[in-house]
């Protein structure tokens, strides 16, 4: 908590509490096909007779992931050349027409469409390469952890998307859903616009980016061990976010609906999948800022050996052991706290090693945080349909985790003896 009090009188907060808001809303939009994915294949079915198989269910829920991975390279590069708010405003202008669109199609809307506006819901993800820039350009060193933290934790969006999206589409069917995304999107573009602004030239100097300076950072070594780490951390975050209900849904349903039944007053067993869903989500993207917080402290190496030694055990126990519901709720729970503080704990790291071109590194990492979702969704659907469960997912997913760890192991002292000695924070 120290670190957040240090914030105080530094920066500038409106634009740290825009970059926030814009994350927030924007990930909600850019994972909403996840708690809504039941909803949209029995419509589909009874519209159009279209039976949506598991692997192209994944593929629509990993859609958004993926052009969300691509797109963040496009936008961080847009923020070096216009600017952080400027991008930010294309973009938001971009998704709040496609969820119109999807509003007005309404049930005649097709697969084929569906994936298209899916296509366009990767402008929101890809806001993460916008607002951790915009807000960390106003900070020193020694608080990137906690700011970008704070601005990262608008991945909370994904919590409002399960706790809301399956009741209003009960309510008032799947349709409306988008027609609320776009009404919030839009008045979080116009909050934003009169709160954000970019930092004055005398606190951070914007160097604009050629292609080649993209190659430049491709080739150094440090840049694919961040790349590895955040797609372990924020690939297995929102890619468990995105598949979260789908996950629930096919291997917890009847222990649901009897929840549902004795607790909820027989409420359908879809809602009752979004409110563990978000549960779950909830922990991760609560405490990316603790994570940050804890790596400013620790040091983001030790931190990320511990949050990620944990999350391989708990995937270990999940794949291994046939749990309980409220058992692999709470084990689900924990995966989800240590993905979302090594958040925190990676973006604590980026800043200092790559502190001159933090807004095209954002969009770098981010791009391998997302294409680390985009395996773990299509990861876990093969899975199901290869052996009609998630064991071999799971431990896939571990897998990858402990490749993590090692490469930790074999970073960590150049890492300390060379630019951490002059990062300005401890790593």
């Amino acid at each position: 908590m120290a670190s957040i009090k240090a914030l105080k009188g530094q920066g500038h907060w409106p634009t740290l509490l825009a970059a926030f808001l814009y994350f927030d809303f924007s990930f909600m939009v850019w994972t909403m096909l996840g708690p809504l994915s039941t909803e949209i294949s029995e419509a589909l079915k009874l519209s159009h007779g279209f039976i949506i198989t598991p692997s192209q269910k994944a593929t629509l829920l990993s859609i958004p992931i993926l052009s969300g991975a691509i797109l963040r390279i496009l936008l961080g590069f847009l923020v070096d050349k216009i600017g952080a708010k400027k991008t930010a405003i294309i973009a938001q202008s971009i998704v709040v027409g496609g969820l119109f669109y999807a509003y007005f199609r309404g049930s005649n809307i097709t697969y084929n469409e569906l994936l298209a506006v899916a296509f366009i819901l990767g402008f929101a993800g890809a806001s993460f390469a916008v607002a951790l820039p915009q807000a960390g350009q106003w900070y020193p060193p020694k608080l990137q952890g906690v700011v970008l933290g704070i601005a990262g934790a608008g991945n909370i969006g994904v919590v409002i998307d399960f706790l809301f999206a399956p009741k209003i589409a009960q309510l008032w069917g799947w349709e409306s859903v988008f027609l609320v995304g776009a009404v919030l999107s839009t008045i979080i573009l116009v909050v934003y616009f009169f709160m954000a602004k970019d930092a004055p030239k005398e606190v951070y100097t914007p160097r604009p980016k050629k292609v080649k300076d993209y190659i430049k950072l491709l080739k150094d070594k440090d840049t694919w061990w961040f790349n590895l780490f955040y797609a372990v951390s924020f690939g297995g975050f929102v890619g468990f976010a995105g598949y979260m209900k789908v996950y629930l849904m096919n291997t917890y349903q009847t222990d649901m609906s009897s929840f549902g039944q004795e607790i909820l007053n027989e409420e359908n067993v879809k809602v009752v999948a979004g409110y563990f869903g978000a549960l779950c989500i909830f922990a991760g993207a609560i405490l990316r800022p603790v994570g940050g917080a804890v790596a400013d402290r620790l040091g983001g190496i030790k931190s990320l050996y511990f949050f990620f030694g944990a999350v391989c055990i708990l995937a270990i126990i999940n794949a291994t052991i046939k749990l309980p519901f409220f058992a692999a709720i709470f084990v689900l729970f924990l995966i989800m706290a240590n993905l979302g503080m090594a958040n925190g704990a990676v973006f604590q790291l980026v800043p200092q090693r790559f502190g001159k071109d933090i807004g095209i590194m954002t969009g770098i990492i981010g791009c391998a945080g997302g294409l680390g979702g985009t395996a773990l969704i299509k990861t876990l659907g093969w899975s199901k349909g290869a052996f009609d469960g998630y064991t071999a997912g799971f431990i896939i997913f571990a897998l990858v985790v402990l490749i993590a760890i090692a490469g930790i192991s074999l970073v960590k002292t150049r890492w300390r003896t060379t630019w951490g000695l002059q990062a300005g924070g401890r790593i």
